[in-house]
């Protein structure tokens, strides 16, 4: 059975969205309340509690990624307003579904994005989140596991990248050609 996330909330210590992804559909005036709401929830919950919290009839899968064991440190130097900059909070929304499973992909989604930016921190989503969403899209689709492979999604990022390499040095030349013809 697959597992199937209604969306995805990156949630900084602050209450500051970093990354959304809606997979059902939600007006932007109960997008704004759910954000909302969640944060109040999510943030003020204890750190020894349980990663799961029924709401209005889902169950809300969220992992603490600051305060995970297996989540390596920033790098030096990374500091903003004096306090370092960590991973936000990640939740996802299921109904009905194996949470466990949601768990892991939270896990899976964090472990890509560590890999793609080298010891991800929470400046890397807010200067390079469109890679961030790249990411994601390519880990999910329409709500569900797409990809399970790292390997695989770090090929494919790595392809994009190159894409859009080509296409801004394509794009210089052409310039270039039509400022020298200018002339």
């Amino acid at each position: 059975m697959l597992v199937q996330i209604h969306f995805v909330l990156l949630i900084s210590r602050q209450g500051k969205v970093r990354l959304t992804k809606w997979y059902s559909p939600y007006s932007q005036k109960e997008r704004a309340k759910v954000i909302r709401e969640l944060s109040g929830l999510i943030l003020t919950r204890g750190p020894k509690l349980c990663n799961f919290v029924e709401w209005k009839g889902f169950r809300v899968v969220y992992k603490r990624l600051q305060e995970s064991p297996t989540h390596s440190p920033p790098p030096r130097g990374y500091q903003i307003n004096n306090y370092k900059c960590f991973l936000p909070d990640c939740c996802f929304t299921v109904q009905d579904d194996n949470e466990l499973e949601t768990l892991e992909i939270i896990h899976h989604f964090v472990e890509i994005l560590d890999r793609y930016f080298g010891s991800v921190c929470e400046l890397d989503l807010i200067f390079n989140f469109h890679k961030a969403y790249y990411v994601l899209d390519e880990v999910l689709i329409a709500g569900e596991l797409e990809e399970s492979s790292k390997k695989t999604v770090a090929r494919l990022v790595a392809a994009q990248d190159s894409l859009v390499e080509a296409a801004k040095e394509q794009a210089s030349s052409i310039s270039n050609i039509i400022a020298q013809a200018t002339k």
